[in-house]
């Protein structure tokens, strides 16, 4: 930097036609002497927004290309990922905003990679669509891809997502809506994201979310069968592992639908779904989208109709999750009516169905308690449940080996005098035979709190803490009695 002063400074500015002959006699004019600093010239062009410190930075560096794609004049750099970097420019030609994205260095002697990135940004041109960011042109400058895209005002969700923590249910059934639309439009053009994450979801200054990214899914595709690769790997390798557990074949819009689900559980409880990782092996391994813990342990008291939105979504059994994003989306914005639509005039009805929503359904309480036993069998039966209460663990889980037919549809065992027995027989449960089918719920009492991560949990069995919440309860039984994913979804 030392080699620079204010007259080399300003003809570099000049050579590579950042500023023209006028404008650079109007900032010497403006500083009323040439005999100034380097330090007070780029100042003065910062303060009267004639440079950006990115082109200020270029500059000092000797760079001399690169500061204009075709007609955009690139003003500040605005995002940077394994494949590319994004740049906030204008159109010198009408002033308007835009984004351009730049395929980074490492890829320009890949000429596959490059024509990926040529040909996928291409495939997007056309699609237009308000949950999918346009891509308005798609070039190169000496020899370098770029692509031109709306210039969105506002955040991407999980920065959006960091500030806010979580959402409630209606913003998280709005965004991700957004995001099925856009997905659903997406497919009916025959693309798929293959990259979705809330990274590549921007939000608008209206609470509009927008896909972003179509255009390197496929490079990440390539990169991926690159063993040398480890970069490259990294944009898709969650879809590759979900391929493998789930057995489809890439490009399946429904992986997709799946990571479109993740987002949901993301907003809605602040967690991932899935671990975070960068280690490839961790990403890739099964145990990964096996052992997700069920929405209703970190958010209880969702509405059923959410959990089983989310959970059908979340499905490793591609031919029992959503089929596509048109059928995720349809059942969204039933979701949505369904919560808006309650209101005082309902409260008669309201009660009603609170009264019969376990009436056809069995639950067996094992719990030694007196009292707790009375709490929950009168807790239950006003909400129409016919109820079956053991005393004793074991004969609880023998009752079950000898019966012809399974004594209830779900069990309860309490841990209140319990401790680890119930803990144990709560494990010992789901390994029965009669048992694996049948869902079952661990009441966790605070003193009891350690040995609770003792217990094995999955979608069919949870974990509840103790005191009880009435709520928590019975939203936990309507989600694990709810009819099976599939059959709801041919109503």
């Amino acid at each position: 930097m030392s080699e620079w002063n204010a007259e080399k400074f300003a003809q570099r500015v000049f050579d590579v036609g950042l500023l023209d002959h006028t404008q650079i006699e109007a900032v010497w004019s403006g500083l009323g002497s040439r005999d100034v600093s380097l330090d007070e010239l780029t100042s003065y062009m910062l303060g009267k927004q004639l440079i950006t410190n990115l082109q200020i930075d270029r500059i000092l560096k000797g760079e001399r290309y690169f500061y204009y794609y075709g007609k955009y004049k690139v003003l500040y750099l605005i995002g940077a990922g394994s494949f590319a970097r994004v740049y906030r420019a204008v159109n010198t030609t009408n002033g308007d905003v835009v984004a351009v994205k730049v395929l980074r260095n490492r890829w320009l002697g890949d000429l596959e990679r490059r024509d990926h990135f040529l040909r996928e940004a291409n495939l997007v041109m056309p699609v237009r669509h308000p949950n999918i960011v346009p891509v308005f042109e798609v070039n190169t400058e000496r020899d370098r891809p770029y692509m031109v895209m709306e210039f969105v005002e506002g955040t991407d969700l999980r920065d959006f997502l960091k500030q806010r923590k979580k959402f409630n249910v209606p913003e998280s059934l709005k965004l991700i809506g957004d995001v099925a639309s856009g997905l659903d439009f997406a497919a009916g053009k025959g693309l798929t994201h293959r990259d979705l994450k809330l990274s590549n979801v921007l939000v608008t200054s209206t609470a509009r979310a927008m896909l972003v990214d179509f255009g390197l899914a496929a490079i990440a595709d390539a990169a991926k069968d690159d063993k040398s690769s480890t970069t490259g790997s990294q944009r898709s390798i969650d879809y590759v592992g979900l391929e493998r557990v789930s057995g489809v074949r890439k490009e399946d819009s429904r992986s997709d639908v799946y990571f479109a689900g993740c987002m949901l559980y993301h907003l809605l409880t602040g967690k991932s779904p899935l671990t975070e990782t960068r280690e490839v092996s961790q990403r890739l391994s099964a145990s990964r989208f096996r052992e997700i813990k069920p929405i209703t342990e970190l958010e209880p008291e969702l509405p059923g109709a959410v959990v089983a939105l989310v959970n059908k979504a979340m499905e490793l059994d591609a031919d029992k999750r959503y089929q596509s994003a048109g059928e995720f989306l349809a059942d969204i914005k039933a979701v949505q009516q369904g919560l808006s639509g309650g209101g005082k005039s309902d409260a008669a009805a309201g009660q009603k169905a609170v009264e019969r929503e376990g009436k056809g359904h069995s639950v067996m309480i094992v719990e030694s308690n007196i009292e707790m036993q009375d709490t929950l069998r009168d807790l239950l039966k006003r909400r129409g449940y016919r109820v079956l209460v053991i005393g004793d663990c074991n004969r609880a889980l023998a009752r079950w080996e000898t019966s012809l037919e399974p004594p209830a549809e779900c069990v309860v065992f309490c841990s209140t005098e319990f401790g680890g027995e119930a803990i144990d027989a709560f494990n010992r449960f789901s390994q029965l035979e009669e048992g694996q089918a049948i869902p079952s719920i661990l009441c966790v009492d605070e003193k009891h709190k350690k040995l609770a991560g003792e217990a094995k949990t999955d979608s069919k069995r949870i974990v509840l803490p103790m005191p009880l919440k009435v709520r928590q309860l019975r939203t936990a039984l309507r989600n694990l009695l709810a009819p099976a994913p599939d059959a709801a979804a041919g109503g």
